[in-house]
């Protein structure tokens, strides 16, 4: 190939520019957005807007070739762009369709653009790499018996693509999955095309599965699940589309689980309001987590939590309410920061233990007698419900602990023993109303528990959500907490 002069000039200037740089600038570094629980999570001077991912599946035993590509705008003046990003191996990198330079600083993809760039910027940043999910026990990419499925919560998403990876920054996503035919690919959001490629040389022939999401979701939210699945359509309340992900071969078994979820969802609508979201479903994965996991409108369930004998149907029923509750709680309303985690396991556990209830299983008196009882013991060893302590070094699942589940739910009960029910009624409504499709944080909710109350409630929660020891309950004096060990 040859240049004519004038191009050949730019070259060599550009790459002049971009020596200067390289010589001038410091090392990247990792960088954070300062949480006090994941001080490296999420990355300053941006806000992402969109992600466009694709991925291309083969089998579990090789990574997946994937592009993502983020639509974001500068909030600061930037002469690099961290992205959250491990685990994959990154071929190129352009920064507004220029290429850019790129390394790697502990666990983020540093990026430097060929031109500094001012704040209110638009930006769209193109990476093409790997995602590989082979060998992860920490989140990310879950394989399952006949393919794949995600689980970022709370800080793996970047174990899967590049990303701002904290829920303080949601984004819409368009999330475009290519696999062997004989595989269906489902993600978050609706469906908007099915392409059949057809073969390629020797490769198999592929098709690619595109979906979109209607509201912005966190990092951690995202789900693709690729396998020999069936995908089941029905009618939720007010002909919401209900859609699950199912082994095709179990189809009809898990059918009498699935037909519960229209009326899980008017039995919280009736609670809280609208659900908040374009469909829901749930995805039914042959694989082993330890947990069920929210994923944005389509919540992720292990096989065996319908399957195994030694769960009552009552259990199996209040823990899909659980994680429905989520759509609003967490997803719907994202928490600012990590330590407000309380208020998404808080009141999904609350209206699970409410749900239970009112089958007449599991009294909601009861567990939260119970609760307290183990209260004092959950906080010496979690801390209190929004200042939980940080998980062990490789073991951030150990952030989910009693205090943030039924010690948080503790909360919410003695927040409505306090005000009564009707102020607490109107204040679950409120919440998911105002901060819909947003984030939000605990000075927020104690904002608007004293404006629906009309009660200042400062005292109240600062005890409650922040002592060492649990404070008395309020109409149940008779209640005792176990010594702390």
């Amino acid at each position: 190939m040859q240049l004519t002069s004038r191009r050949l000039r730019a070259a060599l200037l550009a790459a002049a520019s971009m020596t200067l740089v390289a010589a001038v600038m410091p090392p990247p570094l990792a960088l954070g957005i300062g949480d006090r629980l994941f001080p490296e999570l999420g990355n300053p001077g941006y806000d992402v807007l969109a992600y466009d991912l694709s991925f291309t599946y083969a089998s579990n035993t090789k990574p997946l070739d994937a592009v993502t590509t983020l639509d974001a705008v500068t909030l600061q003046p930037l002469e690099r762009i961290n992205l959250d990003f491990t685990h994959g191996t990154v071929a190129s990198a352009e920064v507004n369709g220029e290429s850019a330079r790129f390394e790697t600083a502990g666990e983020d993809l540093v990026l430097t653009p060929q031109t500094p760039l001012p704040q209110g910027a638009t930006l769209r940043i193109t990476v093409r790499h790997t995602s590989d999910p082979r060998g992860r026990a920490d989140g990310g990419w879950v394989p399952t018996e006949d393919g794949l499925a995600m689980a970022n919560q709370a800080d793996a998403a970047h174990r899967v693509f590049p990303c701002n990876d904290h829920p303080a920054d949601k984004a819409y996503f368009t999330l475009r999955i290519t696999a062997p035919d004989g595989l269906t690919a489902v993600a978050n959001g609706i469906p908007e095309s099915t392409v059949r490629n057809g073969r390629r040389g020797a490769a198999p022939a592929t098709t690619t599965w595109t979906y979109r999401t209607l509201h912005p979701m966190a990092t951690e939210l995202a789900q693709v699940s690729i396998g020999t699945s069936a995908v089941v359509h029905r009618a939720g309340p007010h002909g919401l589309p209900v859609r699950d992900v199912v082994p095709a071969a179990d189809r009809e078994r898990f059918e009498p689980w699935l037909a519960k979820t229209p009326g899980h969802l008017t039995w919280l609508e009736d609670r809280l309001g609208p659900y908040p979201f374009e469909n829901y479903g749930v995805l039914i994965a042959r694989a082993r987590t330890g947990f069920e996991l929210e994923t944005q409108t389509l919540s992720l369930f292990e096989s065996a939590l319908f399957t195994e004998p030694g769960y009552p149907t009552w259990y199996v029923e209040a823990v899909m309410v659980h994680e429905l509750a989520h759509q609003w709680f967490g997803n719907s309303v994202s928490p600012r920061t990590w330590s407000d985690l309380w208020l998404n396991e808080g009141h999904a556990t609350w209206y699970e233990a409410l749900y239970a209830d009112g089958l007449g299983k599991y009294s909601l008196e009861r567990r939260m007698r119970e609760a307290y009882q183990r209260s004092d013991q959950w906080r010496a060893a979690g801390g209190p419900p929004a200042a939980p302590k940080a998980a062990a070094p490789g073991q951030k699942i150990g952030l989910f602990r009693p205090v943030v589940y039924d010690g948080s739910a503790l909360v919410l009960y003695a927040l409505r023993q306090e005000i009564g029910a009707a102020a607490f009624d109107r204040l679950e409504r409120r919440w998911v109303a105002d901060h819909r499709d947003g984030t939000a944080d605990t000075a927020d909710f104690v904002r608007l528990a004293a404006e629906v109350s009309g009660r200042d409630l400062d005292a109240f929660f600062q005890a409650w959500l922040y002592g060492d020891k649990t404070p008395a309950m309020p109409g149940h004096p008779e209640w005792a907490a176990a010594h702390a060990r």
